[in-house]
Parts: structure tokens; sequence; C-alpha cells
């Protein structure tokens, strides 16, 4: 299918939207962008004077973009308890969608790493809103984060960042040593305990709203381990904490989990190390994925944010022995000399 142009889009949208002036009372004529993500989804808001806010918020997800899974996720987010866009109405053959708009003070916006203060009571909010979340999960609901969606991910470093971006070729020794590692990090991944997982719970997707906090983007949720939303609320493409902020994160999380009958690790040490492992299985994906949106959907600001995670994915790789030959190509790749101390 050939996309269509995005003025096009916006014309096909605001006629959708022409159709549902009277029954939400919008002015049309205020449509304007909101804001736009890694993918093809665009956001705009306009004015109401209906009974669900002063503004809505119009989604722009062209096919194959997932409206169908937005509204279902959304569905089971709001009867979790945990506070998502009510979507209003939608077309899921042209990929439009009209929904509560939950303002425009995001996380990513709020937080400043050298107020932790400041920043402790909205990462707890978030993670009570996590266990919520995960308190709600049934097996078969969601399409499974099985071996060949983790490994399908962590191919995209080869391939966009070692390939593309570096213009470097793996030897057969470094292919091995890269092979080894997506073994040691997929064993992990799915020897944990599976429940829901929305996969892009991070600062940028939060908003500061009542109650607190509003989750976006959730229409990638799978099934899948339970560390993965809180290593990526906490080591974020966009926002990096200090390691004593990330511990007392992760404790607030694991005991309040323990206390909510969720499966986590009774052991802190063994939860922590099954985090950092699926930390950068996150890494490794994001390395390929933000070099990919660079060159193959030209936008070229996600680059920037490279280097944040080359030194996730190495901190990671330098605390524990099996992944230390991981932390060896990462210094090769990028030319540096290793300095590798293990943990466990």
């Amino acid at each position: 299918m050939t996309p269509i142009p995005a003025d096009s889009r916006r014309e096909l949208l605001t006629n959708w939207l022409a159709s549902l002036e009277q029954r939400h009372l919008l002015d049309v004529t205020s449509l304007a962008p909101a804001s736009a993500d890694a993918s093809f989804r665009r956001y705009f808001r306009l004015k109401s004077a209906g009974a669900h806010g002063a503004t809505l918020i119009a989604v722009d997800a062209p096919p194959p973009e997932k409206c169908r899974e937005f509204v279902d996720v959304a569905r089971m987010l709001d009867a979790a308890g945990v506070h998502v866009p009510r979507v209003l109405e939608c077309d899921l053959d042209q990929g439009f969608m009209l929904v509560t708009d939950l303002g425009t003070q995001s996380y990513i916006a709020t937080l400043d790493p050298n107020d932790t203060a400041g920043a402790r009571p909205l990462m707890r909010e978030a993670l009570d809103a996590l266990i919520r979340w995960q308190l709600a999960s049934r097996e078969g609901v969601l399409p499974q984060f099985d071996e060949a969606f983790l490994r399908r991910e962590m191919e995209l470093m080869p391939e966009w960042f070692v390939g593309r971006h570096l213009g470097r070729t793996l030897d057969e020794r470094q292919r091995e040593v890269l092979d080894r590692t997506f073994a040691l990090l997929i064993a992990s991944a799915r020897a944990q305990p599976q429940v829901y997982m929305l996969r892009d719970f991070m600062p940028r997707n939060l908003m500061v709203a009542e109650p607190n906090p509003g989750v976006l983007d959730f229409q990638d949720a799978v099934y899948g381990p339970i560390t993965y939303d809180v290593a990526s609320l906490l080591r974020d493409a966009f926002i990096s904490w200090d390691e004593e902020f990330e511990l007392d994160c992760f404790a607030y999380y694991w005991e309040r989990a323990k206390k909510a009958g969720l499966p986590v690790d009774a052991d802190f040490g063994e939860f922590y190390r099954q985090l950092e492992w699926m930390g950068l299985q996150r890494h490794i994906k994001v390395l390929g994925l933000f070099a990919r949106i660079n060159y193959r959907d030209g936008k070229p600001h996600y680059l920037a944010d490279l280097p944040r995670f080359i030194q996730y994915a190495r901190k990671a790789s330098e605390r524990y022995r099996p992944l230390a030959a991981f932390a060896k190509l990462l210094d090769e790749l990028e030319g540096r000399g290793a300095e590798v101390g293990y943990t466990f």
C-alpha cells in the first residue's frame, strides 16, 4: 500500500472530525499539532465545548499503525485503574481516533535529575500505576514477548547501529559474542514471571494529571518479563538518574510489588540482576532502533541519545562476568580500552 502524504492525511482527518463536530461540539478550525513520535502517528489538539474537556486530541495513525490495539489496551488499562485517554470515537479503517486530553505537562518536562526529592513522588505514583496494571495480567490476552520477539529487537543493533551507523562489519568472533550475549539475555527474560508489559513506559509517555500519572502510547503492550517496564521507566532515552535514586525506586517497586502479591523474585539481588539484564536487552534494541529511525525515517535528533544507551549498556555488561565479552565488544566498536569490574 502506498502511504498517503501527510498533508492529504490531515485533510482526511479534518473531514472526519467535521462529521463529529455537532456530537462533540468541536471547533475543527482550532486543529493544531500537539506532538509526534518515533512512529508515523501524529497527534493534534482541538477545542471542544462538549462534556469531555475544553480540548480533545485527534490521533492520525495511518494503517498499519495500531488503532485497534490502542482501543483495546486503553479499555484494559482503565479497568485496571490506570489513568489513560478515553477513546470517544475511532475509524479503524482510516486510522483516526478522537480521545480525551490528558494535558500538556509531561513527566519528561517536569522531572529534574538534580532534584530527586521532587522526582520521587512522581516516580512512585508511576510505579504504583504499573503494579495495578501488572496485577490485572492474564495469559493469552496480549501478544507474547517471546524468544523470536526478543531476538528480532536485538538484531536491530548489528544491522543499523553497527553496520549502518558505525559502518562496521562484525567478524566471526564478534558475531559469536553477540549471539552468546543475546542467548543469555533471552534466557533471563524468559525465566522471569510474565505479566502485562507496556514496552514504552517512560517519562515521555507519562503525563502529570489527576489522577497521576496519565499514561500514553500503550498500543504496543505485550505479555512479557516483569522487570521490563521498571527498567524502561528508570533507564530512559531522554533522562538519566544517579544510581542511588535508581536503587531507591527499584526497591520501592520491589517492596510494593511483593506486598501486592506480584511474583517478583524474593531476593532483591537476583531481582536487580534480572532488571539490569532486561534493561540491557532494551538498550541493545534502542541502539539499533534510533539508528534506523535516523537512516530510514529521516529523524536525526534521535542520534543524540545514542551515547546515553551505550553508557547504559556498558555499565550493565561490565558489572556481570557472563557479559564481560559484550562489554569488550562495545569497547572494540568504539575504539576504547576496557575497564571491567564484575559484580556477579
